[in-house]
């Protein structure tokens, strides 16, 4: 057959049946933005500046376009290496992760908080997260059993995190002394009680959506188990 003749014939093949996307490259790049995303949040956590929220607010919208073009090239794909139903899902979790980055910063910015300790504890464990997730995406094609380990250290970065907030809530809501204050009937204390009672309010909504954030990439470490069950 002449090198022409073969052309056409790859021509019509790839027409009746399209080449499979590489859909581990595809979930890989969005690991890759996840993972700047949380390094991002860190830095904004250590610094809380207007210009570190923005990267992250960026970033998150570098995630949105990834998160949009994967699921394009899923809707149109012909075959697929796995269930696309697990794809899906996997894109999606991935997704969400880069969301609560962006959403932590906007709550932040909202209440008129400054990143306190805790909070840059639980964003460190989101990195850690974010790494785990990226080294196991990255396994799937050569070594997908291996990756399991990495799922769950995502886990454990989530319990980490459970962990960081309850010790957060209970130094939060440790009021001896608010409480002596009201008591006592000082003068002025009300209104610097009531201060510190929406304060307290405030950081408490911060925590809790970091916590929900966390099980958001426990969630997409049981995405990449789906996975690696399926294809082992």
């Amino acid at each position: 057959m002449s090198e022409k003749s073969a052309s056409v014939v790859t021509r019509l093949v790839d027409r009746v049946f399209p080449r499979m996307p590489d859909f581990y490259s595809l979930m890989n790049e969005q690991c890759d933005v996840l993972v700047e995303a949380m390094d991002a949040l860190v830095q904004y956590m250590e610094a809380g500046s207007e210009e570190k929220g923005a990267a992250v607010r960026q970033i998150e919208k570098r995630g949105d376009e990834l998160k949009a073009r994967n699921i394009d090239v899923l809707n149109k794909a012909f075959a697929t290496p796995m269930d696309r139903e697990d794809i899906y899902r996997a894109i999606v979790a991935l997704d969400m992760g880069m969301n609560y980055a962006k959403t932590t910063v906007r709550e932040l910015e909202a209440m008129g908080l400054t990143p306190d300790k805790y909070m840059l504890e639980m964003v460190v464990e989101y990195k850690n997260a974010a790494q785990s997730l990226h080294q196991g995406f990255g396994k799937l094609t050569e070594n997908p059993a291996q990756a399991e380990e990495d799922a769950r250290a995502t886990r454990k970065c989530e319990r980490n995190v459970e962990k960081i907030y309850r010790r957060a809530l209970a130094e939060l809501f440790n009021v001896d002394e608010l409480v002596k204050k009201l008591d006592a009937n000082e003068a002025g204390s009300r209104p610097e009680a009531m201060l510190k009672v929406v304060d307290m309010f405030k950081h408490r909504e911060i925590y809790r959506h970091l916590s929900n954030g966390a099980d958001r990439l426990a969630w997409a470490a049981d995405r990449l188990h789906d996975i690696i069950v399926k294809i082992s």
